[in-house]
């Protein structure tokens, strides 16, 4: 089946697209799919964005932003298949949905700084549901770091929450000995090491400091100078796992130095 990739291209054309890869000539593939069997894609299309943003690259960041459309479109398609909702209701959803949450913009109402329209979009919220929302209303697919500074943030809120970081620090200290007594022990160390976790993201939440992008910048940093190792370890013609600790520290500490003096 032919398709004219020659003429200017609308979001209509993409829609198209996916109707004729789900009809009676379409692919197998995208026939056989459900909203299930396609949410992995959405979740690794999402992520893929992040990536584009951080290396800071735009080809890239367009290129995975139609990855992530094209997961939208996907989902719609198969909503409207069912005789559920179309693209068109998705776009309508979300066109209503930003006019009523900034009343600020789009009404009367007044909010000057970003803590003002965040209250006021929790507030709205609150309104659209039919019944009250749990407090801690927070999607349990989130990354578990990410989930946790969600969770404290929503408590925090309506009071939950100490007058200042002298608690968290304390917290933390506080779980720190219960792990390693746990530890001692041999009993409830998984318990124990998850309240450390959750200690540390409140601890970075009064240093305003995002859990996710911290520990996100970590990981980074560790490929960085355990790449510096496994280089290293092909310049001198040795086989990484020959390499005694004492070596690898060395290599380590190289690529640190090596860091800092590009900071410089």
């Amino acid at each position: 089946m032919d398709f004219n990739i020659n003429k200017k291209l609308t979001f209509e054309d993409l829609v198209e697209i996916m109707r004729i890869l789900r009809g009676d000539r379409g692919c197998p593939w995208d026939k056989e799919q459900t909203h299930e069997s396609i949410k992995k894609y959405l979740v690794e299309e999402t992520y893929e964005v992040l990536d584009a943003i951080d290396e800071k690259n735009m080809h890239k960041l367009c290129e995975e932003l139609g990855d992530l459309l094209l997961q939208i479109t996907f989902h719609a398609r198969i909503a409207e298949e069912e005789g559920r909702f179309n693209i068109n209701d998705v776009i309508r959803e979300i066109i209503e949905k930003m006019v009523r949450r900034h009343p600020h913009v789009f009404g009367s109402a007044s909010a000057q700084t970003p803590e003002q329209v965040l209250t006021k979009w929790e507030e709205i919220k609150d309104v659209e549901t039919d019944k009250p929302r749990p407090i801690l209303d927070v999607p349990k697919n989130f990354p578990a770091l990410y989930r946790a500074q969600k969770l404290q943030q929503k408590a925090a809120r309506v009071g939950f929450d100490w007058p200042d970081i002298t608690g968290a620090w304390d917290k933390l200290k506080e779980e720190l000995k219960e792990l390693k007594d746990a530890e001692t022990e041999g009993i409830g160390i998984k318990e124990e090491l998850g309240d450390v976790l959750f200690a540390v993201v409140n601890l970075a939440r009064f240093l305003g400091v995002d859990a996710e992008e911290a520990l996100q910048d970590t990981n980074r940093k560790f490929i960085q100078r355990f790449s510096h190792i496994e280089e290293k370890a092909k310049l001198i013609n040795v086989d990484i796992k020959e390499l005694s600790l004492e070596e690898m520290d060395i290599f380590w500490n190289e690529a640190k130095t090596n860091k800092n003096k590009e900071n410089i």
